[in-house]
């Protein structure tokens, strides 16, 4: 009998901490972390559910939504992924235009579209994992995990919130025959240029803050470090398997370069590809609305990252500037005089643009998609009044 209860209580232990049979829980200070067997940290989806939304919220949600919605995305040449979503429930979701114009491929629900911007969200939520695992450390050094690293006052926070005084890669390899544009630039080739041609940092590291994209791929960096696996690999067994977001990958630029959905001008013409579209953590992650809408509603679970690491998440750490505007650790955020902050991020690269909303205080989520170079996917940030208090006007015209 004793056996028995023995045996018992350790087959619940296994069902309980595992996503698969690879899958463990590993006990710290700070709580419970889901670790594979290779002791990396993997994203748990949300396991209970959140108060399911009543028929009239959603029908009068619905109807104001799916109004914004053909009135900003009114052209028959659009191409957009739009998802609104509260709670983890789809208020409205709408699909339009071309995957691809040389094969006439619609773009559906199923359609991985390039993030641009928004990848960062992604590859922070990987960083702070390892922090919460203490596989790293926010304050570490650069130079202590990547060892030929040419700055040493970089620390991994200063990545997450644009402190770090780096400048962009794609203008320092452009610039003076620093790189060969004839040749696919990788994250290790940013480091080599950095080093080779003795790149100085455009500020003194957190000191202002100044958004750039070497923040984040040096981050993708540290992930392949830190886990043994490369970005793509480490992305998909951290985050995207785990949740089910099985439209998501980062693309291999040698491998996947083919394959990807084009991207396009205004004018339908196809925007090709360059030689920095070869760099990822800061770009090249490729999702749909769906799986987006899966990874968000996966940060409100209370186990998603201990407490006061998640209190730095959405914290501003730029106040050297008057504005509302600021900047967390893979975050952007409006601050205003009264009332919650408005949480998102924008993206846009090579036409592709890009729009994650997340209002926390209500768990909305509203994700905008689009393969074709156009501004109206950031007016999404209206539909949040929809929701909460904030002060963008539904019916305003943007400036």
């Amino acid at each position: 009998m004793k056996f028995k209860n023995i045996r018992y209580i350790f087959l619940s232990y296994c069902l309980i901490a595992t996503f698969s049979s690879c899958s463990k829980q590993e006990k710290t200070e700070d709580g419970v972390i889901k670790v594979n067997e290779k002791g990396i940290p993997v994203m748990q989806p949300l396991q209970e559910a959140l108060p399911e939304l009543s028929a009239a919220f959603i029908k009068e949600k619905k109807y104001a939504v799916s109004m914004f919605f053909e009135k900003t995305w009114s052209e028959k040449n659009d191409n957009v992924s739009f998802l609104v979503a509260k709670n983890g429930q789809i208020i409205y979701e709408n699909y339009m235009g071309f995957a691809n114009k040389r094969t006439d491929e619609q773009i559906t629900k199923d359609t991985p579209l390039h993030i641009a911007s928004v990848s960062k969200v992604l590859t922070a939520t990987a960083t702070l994992m390892l922090i919460d695992a203490h596989k790293i450390k926010l304050d570490q050094k650069v130079n202590t995990i990547i060892k030929n690293f040419p700055y040493p006052d970089v620390t991994v926070q200063t990545l997450l919130n644009h402190r770090s005084g780096m400048k962009n890669y794609a203008y320092f390899t452009y610039e003076n025959n620093n790189w060969d544009k004839k040749v696919t630039l990788t994250n290790e080739d940013i480091i080599k240029v950095m080093v080779d041609k003795e790149i100085p940092l455009e500020s003194k590291s957190d000191t202002r803050f100044s958004y750039c994209n070497t923040n984040y791929a040096v981050l993708a960096l540290i992930i392949e470090k830190v886990t043994g696996m490369k970005f793509p690999e480490a992305m998909k067994e951290m985050i995207f398997t785990p949740l089910g977001m099985t439209n998501t990958y980062v693309c291999d630029f040698k491998k996947d370069h083919e394959n990807i959905v084009p991207s396009y001008k205004g004018n339908n013409v196809e925007i090709g590809t360059d030689y920095l579209d070869g760099v990822y953590g800061d770009k090249n992650i490729y999702s749909t609305p769906r799986d987006l809408l899966k990874f968000d509603t996966a940060r409100f679970a209370p186990f998603f990252l201990n407490p006061e690491l998640l209190k730095k998440v959405y914290k501003g750490y730029s106040y050297e500037s008057k504005g509302q505007k600021n900047y967390g650790l893979g975050i952007r955020m409006v601050e205003f005089e009264e009332g919650e902050p408005f949480f998102f991020h924008n993206g846009w690269w090579h036409g592709n643009t890009s729009s994650f909303i997340n209002l926390r205080k209500e768990k909305v989520t509203i994700i905008t998609l689009s393969n074709k170079y156009t501004k109206k996917t950031y007016q999404s940030k209206k539909l949040a009044s929809l929701f909460g208090d904030y002060p963008f006007k539904l019916n305003e015209t943007d400036e």
